[in-house]
């Protein structure tokens, strides 16, 4: 990796606690960060007609008027300055490395991070976009971007592609063609869309997925414009109760329509919606399931043993005043094998791994599993690097 070079910033104390904690001793793996911008006239140059020339000349402030976009304050009026530091980053002295990914790989660097698996914000809502033919465009020509320009960089970046979920034909085109890529190394939907998971027309598709033995991820995020969270006032409501439930209204599909019945070797991934909904969500569906077993006639278990078999990520990891309540959580699925880091980096609220290290009530080993073992175990990677260790001789 070529050095970066770039001057002191607010994480300078994330490395010191890296360096205290020994992240640099052994593999971290960030299943989710993000960059703020999705730079729809670059990953027009390679889209096809007509969608390329439209994305080209759609004038200033395209990400906002070609992309939908969630009403809210994610800055709290500009008092949380991760996104503002994260956009005025110096430009690096290595003219070849993309400028939306070196604050990401300086950043995780810094974090002892040795992983990541980045994915562009503004994509999150293009689920909700009513024209099919350019969420397709927009989710081949990222794809592409991606593939050729951002993951040859360098090798400890990773990404999920989206999948243009509106059209499965086009979900299962886009598997064919880019699975084998370098650094791809699953494929995500994003949560907040309105086709049902189990429709018939998305079983070549999972099919696909599990041939390749790439996970499927479902990334969550708020829609405050959704009917039913119309009736609160303040950002906060919406934001807090948004996250986890198109997480779980999806996995609810997944689970009570018997996909993993279906598809045994499917990896299911839950991402960004903490921690603190899964357990209610294996009580809520095995309470009806018992009174109501026949309306899913391809379960053979309880919904929450199915449940149990899916990973989540870790971020925002909610906070507990009593540890054992937290600890419970953790062993209601498994979170020493099923629990995946995430930052969310450069989200107000992501999560450094100390987030992970310091909860008194995992063991090292369960700590160095959530941090990076499973992630590297789920996702194929049989000789994980230090990248971030490597990195340092960039701050010396």
């Amino acid at each position: 990796m070529s050095s970066l070079n770039l001057k002191d910033n607010f994480l300078d104390n994330a490395q010191k606690q890296a360096l205290k904690k020994g992240f640099y001793d052994f593999p971290i793996f960030d299943a989710d960060c993000h960059y703020f911008s999705t730079p729809l006239r670059e990953i027009a140059e390679y889209v096809d007609e007509p969608w390329k020339h439209r994305l080209m000349y759609a004038g200033v402030g395209a990400a906002t008027t070609t992309l939908p976009a969630d009403l809210g304050d994610r800055t709290l009026g500009g008092r949380t300055k991760v996104k503002e530091h994260f956009n005025s980053f110096p430009k690096p002295d290595t003219v070849d490395i993309p400028k939306q990914i070196y604050p990401l790989i300086d950043s995780s660097r810094k974090m002892g991070i040795d992983y990541s698996i980045v994915f562009p914000t503004d994509l999150l809502t293009l689920g909700l976009h009513p024209q099919t033919d350019m969420e397709v465009a927009i989710a081949f020509g990222y794809a592409r971007w991606m593939t050729e320009k951002i993951l040859p960089y360098d090798d400890s970046l990773t990404t999920m592609l989206y999948l243009p979920f509106s059209d499965p034909q086009a979900c299962v085109r886009l598997v064919e063609e880019f699975a084998d890529k370098k650094g791809v190394i699953g494929f995500m939907v994003t949560s907040v869309r309105y086709q049902p998971v189990h429709h018939n027309s998305y079983m070549p598709l999972y099919e696909l997925l599990e041939q390749k033995g790439k996970p499927l991820g479902f990334h969550t995020v708020s829609h405050w414009q959704e009917k039913p969270f119309t009736q609160f006032n303040n950002f906060l409501s919406a934001h807090a109760l948004g996250f986890p439930l198109y997480n779980m209204i999806q996995l609810t599909n997944i689970v009570i329509n018997g996909i993993p019945e279906r598809f045994p070797k499917l990896k299911f991934i839950f991402i960004e919606a903490g921690v603190a909904w899964i357990p209610f969500i294996m009580r809520r569906l095995d309470s009806d399931y018992m009174m109501r077993s026949s309306e899913a006639p391809l379960l053979k278990r309880l919904p929450s043993e199915y449940i149990k078999d899916f990973y989540y990520t870790s971020q925002p990891l909610e906070y507990y005043e009593n540890m054992e309540e937290m600890e419970m959580v953790f062993k209601s699925f498994d979170a020493e094998n099923k629990l995946l880091y995430a930052s969310d980096y450069p989200h107000q609220d992501f999560d450094t791994p100390s987030t992970i290290y310091d909860l008194p009530f995992l063991s090292e080993k369960a700590k160095r599993k959530i941090l990076g073992e499973n992630a590297l175990e789920l996702f194929g990677i049989k000789d994980p690097q230090l990248y971030a260790r490597r990195g340092l001789e960039i701050y010396k």
